[in-house]
């Protein structure tokens, strides 16, 4: 697949994309009016996947964004979502773009004191909740402190057990669609939404997507139609799938840049249908009813993916077990042969093989996680391991790579078929992104797809943007023949040691996470003499170990602490530590007696380790490691 724009290609895409002339909402307008009996969204609802067609999502979209007038919503408000993926988060979400307004998302899983924060410092002004868990949150976030004051409206989607909430002020986001469709037979009411939609400019914001605040409080990033919609344009020319029908799957939370931007906008530019997963606990159930063609995952799906991939294998007859163990040791080097030869087979020989392979021994281990019909998959938002990649390249999977940030609308760069490289992330995408390195190594981006800046934080953008230059933080090596981009790691990242010597914890840290049995390690040894590891087990896969062997555990506490069990990872350790040289190898570590948490602060809402957080609540089990060089 040549990364060049090809004119059909060109021909599928809704008029404006590639010129950045489009809007979201109008994109919406578009398809619905074009193909308004085709379907867009599918839910499960009572155990059946309902249809919903591009006129319904448009008609229901039209009848919030009425609605949402006549309460004094309009232009540069701010309308937050707390909820889990369902339509409704979409009819939201284009509602309030359609006015003008700007939607904010909240992860479900926020807590009321960070759900207070991002409402408050967005000033938002009306707030839709999934169910009452969130509208809880919502109500105790306006009882607490300073309250809420600009929040005018909440409106809850699911009022199943909320009989007794009528003295709460709440309205249900149907009655909110029932009173918007009776505004809707006024065609003045009608014709006017049509010109304030008509008026939406391409650069505008259309939606602000909290950081994860991994070192400090969450900025909120503001994203333009522009940035967001040359995003997807390309991403999806660039790989392929331009003007391709397709399904997908909407699992992560919205408010995510990754999950916007491969969902929601990139179904308007290229007319894809959208699949709600009932939870992310249920992907893999509802992966094998859906048999999508098209499947983005964030590292810890993947890597998830692949060691249920590996316990379904374990659990097989021993010949099966053989048979899976002798399968992989052939294609991995098939499939690394062929990486390195663009993304073609070496000779007729590894073409054979590959394909006999995934006939008789892979497919039907895809089909247990339901990635049997994908033929396009992706992976970004964090650093993958290259094993796991090349894991499900061998079993006939490949998976392409992309890199960006939220203030980069999504995607800077993406991989494709002929650059797939291992550990790289492919070149910048065309048209729309130029790079450059800073003098430190950090990469550098500009273009249309760059964030407006941050929400009420002028010096903060001015230090991101310095120069017209998007900061990524990210230290990057570039091949100067293809442009193609390596993440070397974070710049806040880098340890020094007390000798001097600079290491990459990433690379260390993602060569552990290739253990079956290690879900999450953190390097220690900035300012210190050698290197440590925090290191969580896996609770399934230590678990079934130790059963197998009769060894007793009750909690992950208890399994933790087992001698057995630190041994079992000491081997693993151990491994990594022949891949490294001397000053990079793991000298010492522990194993965390309790499984990291969003809740408890230790990790991001995009289950990033907040290191600063890990330092200081871990502070016994590092001194455990560096005695009295841990608090000197």
């Amino acid at each position: 697949m040549s990364r060049h724009v090809t004119d059909s290609a060109d021909r599928e895409l809704p008029p404006g994309v590639l010129q950045g002339q489009a809007t979201l909402p109008g994109l919406l307008r578009y398809r619905a009016r074009l193909t308004p009996e085709r379907i867009a969204l599918r839910e499960k609802v009572r155990g059946v996947w309902v249809g919903i067609t591009w006129g319904e999502y448009f008609e229901k979209v039209q009848a919030f964004a009425l609605y949402l007038r006549s309460q004094g919503f309009g232009q540069d408000d701010k309308l937050v979502i707390a909820s889990d993926g369902t339509p409704d988060w979409f009819y939201a979400d284009l509602a309030a773009q359609t006015l003008g307004g700007v939607t904010v998302g909240i992860y479900p899983t926020n807590p009321w004191p960070e759900l207070q924060y991002i409402v408050r410092h967005c000033r938002a002004k009306f707030a839709v909740c999934g169910d009452q868990e969130q509208t809880d949150k919502v109500l105790e976030a306006m009882r607490q402190g300073e309250g809420l004051p600009d929040l005018q409206r909440v409106l809850t989607v699911d009022m199943k057990g909320m009989r007794h909430y009528r003295d709460e002020g709440l309205t249900s986001f149907e009655q909110a669609l029932s009173e918007g469709r009776e505004l809707a037979r006024d065609p003045k009411q009608v014709a006017s939404l049509d010109a304030t939609l008509d008026a939406l400019k391409p650069e505008q914001d259309a939606l602000i997507v909290y950081t994860s605040g991994t070192t400090g409080m969450p900025k909120g990033a503001r994203i333009a139609h522009r940035g967001i919609i040359h995003n997807a344009t390309q991403v999806g020319l660039v790989q392929g799938y331009a003007g391709r029908s397709m399904s997908v799957v909407c699992y992560l939370p919205l408010c995510h840049v990754a999950e916007r931007l491969m969902s929601p906008v990139a179904q308007l530019v290229h007319g894809s249908v959208v699949y709600f997963a009932e939870s992310i606990d249920t992907v893999t159930q509802n992966l094998r009813e859906i048999g999508p063609g098209f499947f983005f995952g964030v590292p810890r799906i993947w890597e998830k993916l692949q060691q249920q991939i590996m316990i379904t294998s374990q659990e097989a007859r021993p010949w099966v077990r053989r048979c899976f163990r002798k399968a992989l040791a052939i294609a991995e080097p098939i499939a690394e042969r062929s990486i390195a030869n663009g993304d073609q087979p070496v000779n007729w020989r590894d073409a054979a093989m590959a394909k006999l392979l995934r006939w008789l021994v892979f497919s039907n281990l895809l089909a247990s996680v339901g990635l049997d019909r994908t033929w396009m998959a992706m992976t970004g938002g964090a650093a993958i391991s290259p094993n796991v990649i090349l894991f499900f390249r061998a079993m006939g999977l490949p998976i392409y790579q992309v890199y960006g940030m939220t203030e980069s609308s999504g995607v800077t760069h993406a991989q494709c078929h002929g650059h797939a490289r291992l550990g790289w992330c492919g070149p910048p995408l065309p048209k729309v992104v130029e790079q450059r390195l800073g003098d430190d190594g950090e990469l550098l981006v500009r273009g249309p797809i760059v964030f407006n800046g941050y929400l009420y934080d002028e010096a903060a953008s001015e230090k991101t943007l310095e120069g017209g230059w998007l900061h990524t933080g990210d230290i990057v090596e570039i091949d100067p023949t293809t442009s193609e981009v390596q993440i070397l790691d974070r710049k806040k990242a880098i340890l020094i040691t007390s000798g001097g010597k600079n290491i990459t914890p990433t690379l260390i840290e993602n060569a552990l996470k290739d253990s079956l049995y290690i879900s999450e390690a953190i390097l220690l040894g900035d300012g210190r003499h050698f290197l440590a590891a925090l290191i969580q087990i896996d609770l399934d896969s230590v678990g079934k170990w130790a059963q197998e062997r009769g060894i007793a555990y009750t909690t992950y506490e208890s399994l933790a602490s087992l001698e057995q069990v630190r041994e079992l990872i000491d081997k693993d350790v151990q491994h990594v530590n022949a891949h490294f040289s001397r000053v990079e190898n793991i000298r010492k570590f522990v194993i965390l007696r309790k499984q990291l948490d969003h809740d408890d602060g230790e990790l991001t809402a995009t289950m990033k380790v907040r290191r600063n957080v890990i330092e200081k609540k871990f502070s016994s089990e590092i001194a455990q490691i560096y005695g009295k060089e841990a608090t000197a």
